[in-house]
């Protein structure tokens, strides 16, 4: 089993904030979510992107963050605003960023070229601290070449998917797709999940879902948190506050579960110890294979402080 290439960090929600509303980054370091990204590319007009950066600096190094995953999305890596970016605010901030999101990445270069990069400020700043990387899956190029970006370099930390983006590239008319007439009959995203969960898997990183754009729809919302979980995601993005209980809701494991699994695997650690393969454990048979199975409950607890 490949273990992950950085310390584990909290991911049950990564919430979105733009980098250049300084009262949002505010609300966004005392919210509940356990990750947050302060958005330079999207969220940020042009006129506006270099001026931010500074705001996003002082945002890091000087708000409480405590309990919390500090992530910064640059810019496209296509664009003029992108070296800068990742060098203005790690420079600047130091030990106080965590990880740097790469969006629309295409391949293994892409993922190169800012871990090169980060590593030159680091050696530069003398930073002992090692930056990690997240990567934003959202065009066809990327998700053909998902499992070489998900190795591409050990900063490699997480993999997330943006379908709307994603839609473009693939030309796909979501107002069309997502209609209840579709002629489409299954989850139109299903394939592009399972594929970024399994190649995060096999590299020994995060799976973290996209967003959902209606906020007040917390229903729907939670639906997809609890499909995202059962094909083994690690969180969701959340656009807005109002995403953030649901999630950590829907992610984080309850004290019946925990419960249970620490009791499973207790009681198959006893019978082992004696020699034997399997136990007989409320009722069912637990042997190497459920304790594999419970891992990620267990190592969910731990991470969480549960």
């Amino acid at each position: 089993m490949t273990e992950l290439k950085q310390p584990a960090r909290a991911r049950r929600v990564q919430l979105a904030v733009p980098g250049s509303n300084e009262k949002m980054v505010a609300k966004a370091a005392a919210s509940k979510a356990d990750h947050v990204f302060i958005d330079l590319e999207d969220a940020v007009a042009p006129s506006e992107k270099a001026a931010s950066r500074a705001k996003v600096v002082k945002a890091l190094t000087t708000l409480n963050w405590e309990g919390k995953t500090r992530c910064v999305r640059i810019n496209d890596l296509t664009t003029k605003y992108a070296y800068e970016d990742i060098i203005e605010v790690v420079t600047g901030a130091r030990e106080h960023i965590d990880t740097i999101m790469i969006p629309k990445v295409m391949s293994g270069k892409d993922v190169y070229f800012v871990a090169t990069l980060l590593g030159q400020i680091e050696e530069n700043i003398g930073l002992e601290k090692r930056i990690g990387i997240e990567i934003l899956i959202e065009e066809a190029e990327g998700l053909q070449n998902i499992e070489e970006i998900a190795s591409a370099d050990p900063r490699v930390e997480a993999l997330m998917l943006g379908v709307a983006d994603l839609s473009a590239s693939l030309h796909i008319d979501l107002d069309k797709a997502d209609s209840p007439d579709s002629a489409y009959p299954g989850d139109l995203w299903h394939y592009a999940r399972f594929r970024l969960c399994m190649a995060a898997r096999a590299a020994g990183i995060d799976a973290i879902d996209g967003p959902f754009p209606n906020f007040r729809d917390n229903e729907t919302y939670t639906a997809h948190c609890r499909s995202a979980l059962a094909l083994g995601f690690n969180g969701k993005w959340a656009i807005h506050p109002a995403q953030i209980e649901p999630a950590l809701e829907v992610f984080t494991p309850t004290a019946e579960e925990i419960a249970k699994a620490r009791r499973i695997r207790d009681a198959f650690l006893e019978v082992q110890a004696k020699g034997l393969g399997a136990a007989v454990i409320d009722g069912q048979m637990a042997d190497i294979a459920s304790l594999r199975m419970l891992k990620p409950i267990l190592d969910r607890a731990d991470l969480y402080g549960l």
